[in-house]
């Protein structure tokens, strides 16, 4: 028993053509102009197109953030992130100062396992670098975790520029690849510290806090060590036309750098944050929703190849008891906003129905290339036989309008709030499982942990 999609057509990063998907047990067997399997549940998939299922490569789940964890945890989050069409997502666990990997990565599969309605995979975030855990990178990567994540700004979190060059070059021993928050910690801290001193407190100077500048200069000085370590480097969240710069002048030398952003930083400017009262507080995340220059340079980027992924930064807060709690010091604000839910709706309108790049990105940049950099490609993110048959059936004429009222992720707020656009995930599969239609999941729970390999890019 199994499935039979017909006459959907078959988006590739290289291509589409309509074809028959046939799904037998968790995989994809066949995939063909016409296909003829008797006994088999046919789904018509006439004026749909059927996308690999999607990659979020940047949610945080069940995190602590000191006086309270994020609204979405490992359930809720997940939940989410399918019943818009993602079915796989990478969350970053983190270290501890005095805490091995190991330690790490055994708190966050208690907090993952058996509570997960997609498939997840973890970066190892290394905030204490040592020659412990010089040695358990092989060890992460024997547990199927070949992806890291470094800081360069908070001052509990970040590796200093030794570190950086050392871990890189200890990541590129095992193939794997490191993704950087680049924003310059210092400068971030005498901005804010000048702001705060001149009595200035108001939410709107929460850009101002975080220059696009200090996102530039961390690029640039990630590169310069990553040149010199001899290895690529995944620049996480890019939110600016001055970082991108940075990154586009690397490229034109040769440096392999590959770039990740938001749909935030494509969708939003910082204008959000002079509405009214304390409504400005939903938009507050790191990196800070940049000018609408950045916004249309991103984009410009993105339909160059410039971008290989879009991640989402899931890092959602409530307005109620949560981000309220800055409201007298915009520095206390918890920064982070939902996204893993409406991330595939909202890249599709503003970037496909909007002309600004085509339904190929779409799949480069929410699932083939992910796959490929964090070694889980042909397995995920493409539609191959032997492919987990993780499948969108994506309904190009639905209308939808997002709310909080009605969103699946379990937080009072979203950034994209009357927002409304056609296209959605008519039906969504999980190693060949019906688990979502339209919005609603009705199958829960089966998410099962991704043993990833080394990058092939």
């Amino acid at each position: 028993m199994g499935y039979l999609i017909k006459n959907g057509t078959v988006v590739y990063a290289n291509g589409s053509y309509t074809a028959d998907v046939l799904v037998e047990g968790e995989k994809i067997t066949q995939v063909a102009k016409t296909i003829d399997a008797p006994g088999m549940t046919v789904i018509d998939a006439s004026g749909k197109y059927i996308f690999p299922g999607f990659i979020d490569t940047h949610t945080h789940f069940d995190l602590d953030a000191g006086d309270f964890h994020t609204a979405d945890d490992f359930y809720t989050g997940t939940k989410a992130a399918i019943a818009g069409g993602t079915t796989s997502i990478l969350d970053f666990t983190t270290q501890e100062k005095g805490q091995t990997l190991t330690e790490a990565l055994d708190i966050w599969h208690k907090m993952a396992d058996g509570k997960s309605s997609c498939d997840y995979g973890f970066h190892m975030s290394i905030t204490d670098w040592n020659d412990e855990a010089k040695k358990e990178i092989k060890e992460m990567t024997r547990q199927g975790v070949t992806s890291y994540k470094l800081y360069m700004a908070y001052d509990n979190l970040r590796v200093n520029d030794k570190e950086l060059f050392e871990i890189l070059s200890a990541i590129e021993e095992e193939h794997g690849i490191a993704g950087v928050h680049c924003e310059n910690g210092d400068i971030i801290k005498a901005v804010t510290e000048k702001l705060k001193a001149e009595e200035r407190n108001s939410i709107r100077l929460h850009p101002k806090s975080r220059p696009a500048e200090a996102e530039a200069e961390a690029v640039n000085r990630l590169l310069t060590i990553a040149k010199l370590a001899g290895t690529p480097v995944n620049i996480v969240h890019l939110s600016s036309r001055q970082g991108m710069k940075v990154v586009q002048r690397a490229k034109k030398e040769g440096q392999q750098v590959f770039v990740e952003t938001c749909p935030q930083y494509l969708i939003l400017d910082e204008k959000e944050y002079n509405r009214p009262g304390f409504a400005g507080a939903a938009f507050v995340c790191a990196p800070p929703l940049r000018k609408k220059e950045d916004r249309e340079a991103l984009w410009e980027a993105v339909a160059k190849g410039e971008i290989d992924m879009l991640g989402t930064d899931h890092c959602s807060f409530n307005m109620k008891d949560q981000k309220t709690r800055g409201k007298d010091d915009f520095t206390r604000i918890p920064g982070g906003i939902p996204g893993t839910e409406h991330r595939p709706q909202l890249f599709y309108q503003y970037g496909v129905v909007e002309g600004r790049t085509s339904i190929e990105r779409m799949c480069q940049l929410l699932s083939e290339r992910p796959a490929k950099l964090f070694g889980m490609y042909p397995k995920k993110g493409a539609i191959l036989p032997g492919s987990d048959a993780d499948l969108v059936i994506w309904d190009p004429q639905k209308a939808w309008t997002i709310s909080a009222e009605t969103q699946v992720q379990n937080v009072d707020n979203t950034p994209y709030e009357g927002i409304s656009g056609t296209g959605m995930a008519a039906q969504v599969f999980l190693r060949g499982c019906p688990v979502a239609e339209y919005g609603k999941v009705h199958t829960e729970l089966k998410g099962k942990y991704i043993h990833r390999t080394a990058r092939q890019l």
